[in-house]
């Protein structure tokens, strides 16, 4: 059976569905969900997605979505398909960007704006308890009086794997939200439970028979990248170059990334996706493509 709905794990049916000027209320009512007790958003403006370092030499980051609220509080939105070893660093270092773009020239009393870093998941952390969490907040604590040090920088992390609740299972608004971000391409109607109006505009502009033939298409290309991802990542995994990795073999570490990206080449995945997937350089990647 064909797909009715997008999977919102592909880059183009995040950005579809959330990452529109005309979808932004969408984006508004799920932050609410997740920062609730927390904030309470009005208003976004989307800002450019892509922020340089301060010399030709420094690395750029790229975020999936970039806003900032009537505060000018800001939130960095962002889908996570594969795991990194380094994706807690990458994340804190992602959440320099709007920090440092907040200094002002002359006096100035160093007065930040709250920064959110916001990643939606489709894989778990090793390192956490086996507790099944879905929702973890992480800000800075002073570690003797267990109480938070500064509330301008918070992460929230979003295990997708760990959300199972069924349709009837589901008590709040952001369980229904957790439920149509992991489930949507899964599903075929919009569940009973599902029936507010913004799931209503969610479920609208979320169906693939509504596309116009561009979109359509870079859907399309969109959802065989992540597809060829995932089954390389699983390939690696039945071979055991990632197993051999997380044992500790260095052998196996570096052996792994290189098979790992070596398919994602053959596969004709751009050099920074492979970088994402494997923490491999741009530049180790272009010598292994030369050598292809």
């Amino acid at each position: 059976m064909t797909d009715r709905y997008i999977n919102i794990f592909t880059d183009f049916g995040f950005k579809k569905v959330f990452g529109e000027e005309v979808n932004k209320d969408l984006l508004i009512a799920f932050l609410n969900e997740l920062l609730r007790g927390q904030q309470f958003i009005k208003d976004l403006t989307f800002k450019k997605t892509e922020h340089l370092g301060s010399s030709d030499l420094d690395r750029r980051a790229i975020f999936d979505l970039y806003c900032e609220n009537e505060n000018g509080e800001k939130f960095i939105v962002e889908i996570q398909k594969t795991k990194q070893k380094f994706f807690k660093d990458r994340s804190l270092y992602y959440s320099t960007f709007p920090i440092v773009e907040q200094a002002e020239q002359g006096d100035w009393n160093f007065e930040l704006k709250a920064v959110y870093t916001i990643a939606i998941l489709d894989f778990v952390f090793d390192d956490l308890d086996k507790d099944e969490t879905v929702v973890s907040h992480v800000q800075l604590m002073d570690t003797k009086k267990l109480k938070v040090f500064n509330p301008k920088l918070t992460f929230v992390y979003l295990q997708m794997p760990n959300f199972n609740k069924t349709e009837d299972e589901l008590e709040t608004q952001f369980d229904k939200w957790l439920f149509v971000l992991k489930n949507l391409h899964k599903l075929h109607d919009r569940p009973k439970k599902l029936q507010e109006r913004v799931f209503e505009k969610f479920f609208k502009c979320a169906e693939i028979a509504q596309f116009k033939p561009g979109e359509r298409e870079a859907y399309e290309d969109s959802l065989k990248y992540y597809r060829d991802m995932k089954n390389s990542l699983d390939t690696a995994k039945e071979e055991g170059l990632i197993e051999g990795a997380m044992k500790g073999k260095i052998e196996g570490k570096i052996e792994g990334k290189i098979e790992v990206a070596k398919k994602l080449i053959a596969l004709g995945i751009e050099d920074d996706k492979i970088s994402k997937a494997t923490e491999m350089t741009i530049d180790e990647i272009v010598k292994l493509r030369q050598k292809s």
